[in-house]
């Protein structure tokens, strides 16, 4: 599996920076991982390559939060719905199917209505480093496993 370790936060963030870079409307991406493993650094920095002004941080409260860049940048944080179902109330289709960018943040509570086509970050803490991170990417459909690879072949995180 395509993977790029990162030794810091702000690593974790280049390499979203550079996944920002190569986004195109209509992407997803969603971001997996325990608490604290970063992805919220890898939000803001697809944000950031997406030319995002201002802080980015998770939408925790409010479950949505929109940026203007390049291409809007829909940002979700799902954790504290308790089904799907819940996903409809916020009109996620809009989203998951508009002209911006749809990051989501603990996608595995609303599996069953993610798009076929995304692709999946699992950020994982190291138990030995308290920084280092190693991100996974599972591209799911055509575009989404050449932007794994393209991501894979041009970051080189120097930490």
């Amino acid at each position: 599996m395509p993977e790029i370790k990162t030794g810091s936060p702000g690593g974790t963030e280049l390499a979203g920076e550079h996944l920002g870079a190569l986004a195109e409307q209509g992407d997803v991406f969603c971001l997996h991982g325990d608490l604290g493993a970063g992805k919220t650094c890898m939000a803001r920095g697809i944000a950031r390559g997406l030319n995002v002004r201002g802080q980015v941080n998770s939408p925790t409260f409010n479950l949505i939060k929109e940026y203007e860049g390049r291409i809007p940048v829909y940002h979700m944080d799902v954790y504290r719905l308790n089904s799907p179902e819940e996903m409809e109330d916020l009109g996620y289709e809009e989203y998951f199917y508009g002209s911006g960018v749809t990051l989501i943040e603990w996608p595995a509570k609303v599996q069953e209505i993610l798009p076929e086509n995304r692709l999946d970050i699992y950020i994982e803490k190291d138990s030995n480093c308290e920084h280092m991170r190693k991100i996974i990417l599972i591209g799911k459909g055509g575009r989404y496993t050449r932007l794994a690879g393209e991501l894979i072949d041009n970051v080189h995180i120097r930490n």
